[in-house]
């Protein structure tokens, strides 16, 4: 049975979702993006103009068949997460954005409240809107309302590499929104992080500093893609229950037992 990741019309190759920022060298990107094979890339369209350097940058990723997923990083408004998301679909040719409206300096916590509001213009004009969010059920079910299909909960703060803080409201998350693409973002610092998460059921998980500033950047690209394809292999094999006591794997029935008598 075939198990492909489709948004929308668009089917995608894996569940990993590779952040394009940070790199030592557009050469090494490059490399991780081939070792790896992502599904989809996402790129801050704010970062690359603001360096000079976006038509730059979007030819490189041009070079490779994966969809690309804008992102409306460093927003902290509804208008300017709106502009931004304008000019990414111009620029970029896609409707998709990775909408980031963010209410803490200090963690880089998403605003609930104006990532509503501006999820929600954004529907409305069009856009396939994959918000980044706190892992708040009541929220996902705000946005699920004004039609996100997607949503992408943290697992700690962006950049922090703590894992899944949380997994208990992950968890539940799932549970409640079987039908909706569901996408750990932020926080994953290891591979066995992104395993984790894709063994709850999560059905993609994204990242970008674990990768771009890891001692060997290739590497450990390669190592998220494979420990992704595991976790997903292992969710859908089906884990075994955790138990409070030993459970012999091997048979005890008529198993020999050796005396020792004294002479």
């Amino acid at each position: 049975m075939s198990d492909v990741l489709k948004i929308g019309d668009v089917k995608l190759s894996s569940r990993l979702f590779l952040g394009t920022a940070q790199y030592p060298s557009p050469e090494i990107l490059g490399k991780a993006i081939e070792v790896s094979q992502p599904g989809a890339l996402t790129v801050s369209l704010r970062r690359e103009s603001a360096a000079g350097k976006g038509q730059d940058f979007w030819n490189i990723l041009k070079g490779f068949d994966i969809p690309v997923l804008p992102n409306t990083a460093g927003c902290y408004s509804v208008k300017e997460a709106v502009t931004t998301a304008e000019m990414a679909r111009e620029v970029f040719d896609t409707n998709w954005i990775k909408l980031e409206v963010i209410g803490d300096d200090y963690t880089l916590q998403p605003d609930p409240f104006l990532l509503l509001e501006a999820a929600e213009d954004l529907v409305d004009r069009g856009f396939e809107v994959f918000p980044y969010m706190t892992d708040d059920a009541v929220l996902a079910g705000r946005l699920d309302a004004v039609g996100c299909r997607v949503l992408m909960p943290w697992g700690a703060p962006i950049g922090s590499g703590r894992g899944l803080n949380n997994t208990f409201a992950l968890q539940l998350m799932r549970e409640r929104f079987t039908s909706h693409v569901l996408v750990v973002d932020a926080g994953i610092g290891a591979p066995s992080h992104a395993a984790a998460a894709m063994e709850m059921g999560y059905d993609a998980v994204l990242l970008n500093t674990a990768v771009a500033k890891a001692g060997e950047p290739v590497e450990m690209a390669r190592a998220f893609a494979l420990s992704i394809e595991a976790g997903r292999a292992a969710y859908l094999s089906g884990i075994i229950e955790a138990q409070d006591q030993a459970s012999a794997s091997t048979p005890l029935i008529d198993k020999p037992f050796w005396h020792q008598h004294g002479g």
